[in-house]
């Protein structure tokens, strides 16, 4: 496990790379000492994330790499149509880290809460979907979407890691882990629990594959497609509106292979979640380890009959 951070990480690249700048619309939870690090290159905007994301677009026209911070219910959605527009139509190399967003957003009430956000990022042609399980991923996904060149929206998730990653973070290649008759589909910062429902399964005879996918866009799709031909069920797990998220890609992508599957989706059909601590939250909602395998042992019981 390493022990560098986020920070460490930005400090890092900003010296190997001058045309790295960092900005914030008031948000430096994991930025704080960024100022005093980087100078002129650190930029807080305040509360104006349209206006941060139009500055951002002129700092990338004039070569530079701008990593522009905000909560993230507020970055796609306040600033949506500058992403759209002055980002996402010329393709500008601007990162978009989001904070706090789907459950990590806790106590938060529905004015706070981003769970549609991939659903609106994904609507933007060219737009990379960058959703790191922890701290690992994140640190080994974050230079690779910044030399793309491309537009990127972060998940922005920096948990410890609950186990060890096998496969290298590569945006548009997922992690595929054990073999079974189920795959489990997932993203985020629900991988953790995810993984840990996965054992809790294999306890009780059911053994199934997960499947990080890391980047919703681009999206493995050969994974997806492998898990719809070889196994009895699939189940998407996400934190994120029903709408437009890892379900709906799941959906669009089998009907343009013209295959089918057994599809359960463990997602939100469109309600907002009950402001609570992390793990109540987890509980109460239906996303804890032991609260993830029941609802998949119940979907394989069923796929079974």
């Amino acid at each position: 496990m390493t022990s560098q951070t986020y920070q460490d990480l930005l400090v890092a690249l900003a010296k190997d790379d001058p045309d790295l700048v960092v900005m914030t619309a008031e948000n430096r939870a994991m930025i704080r000492g960024l100022p005093e690090l980087l100078g002129e290159r650190f930029i807080d905007m305040g509360i104006s994330e349209q206006t941060m994301i139009g500055t951002a677009a002129g700092l990338a026209l004039r070569g530079r790499k701008p990593i522009v911070h905000a909560l993230a219910c507020f970055l796609v959605m306040r600033a949506y149509e500058f992403i759209r527009t002055d980002i996402g139509i010329g393709q500008l190399p601007v990162t978009l880290v989001g904070y706090v967003p789907g459950f990590l957003s806790v106590a938060n009430g529905p004015t706070h809460q981003a769970i549609e956000d991939v659903a609106l990022m994904r609507g933007i042609p060219g737009m990379q979907i960058f959703c790191p399980a922890d701290r690992e991923e994140l640190l080994a996904g974050l230079p690779q979407v910044i030399n793309s060149g491309k537009p990127c929206y972060v998940r922005y998730h920096d948990g410890d890691p609950t186990y060890h990653h096998r496969v290298p973070c590569e945006l548009g290649r997922a992690e595929a882990i054990g073999e079974g008759d189920v795959a489990l589909l997932t993203y985020g910062a629900l991988t953790n629990e995810v993984y840990a429902a996965q054992t809790l399964l294999r306890s009780r005879g059911i053994e199934t594959q997960l499947i990080n996918l890391r980047t919703l866009a681009p999206v493995d799709k050969q994974a997806i497609i492998n898990a719809a031909r070889s196994k009895r069920l699939l189940v998407t797990i996400e934190d994120h509106f029903l709408v437009g998220g890892l379900y709906t890609i799941v959906a669009e992508l089998l009907l343009s292979q013209r295959l089918t599957a057994i599809v359960t989706p463990l997602a939100l059909e469109q309600r907002w979640f009950k402001p609570l601590l992390y793990q109540d939250l987890l509980k109460h909602e239906g996303f804890s380890a032991d609260a993830i395998a029941d609802r998949v042992e119940r979907a394989y019981r069923e796929a079974s009959a």
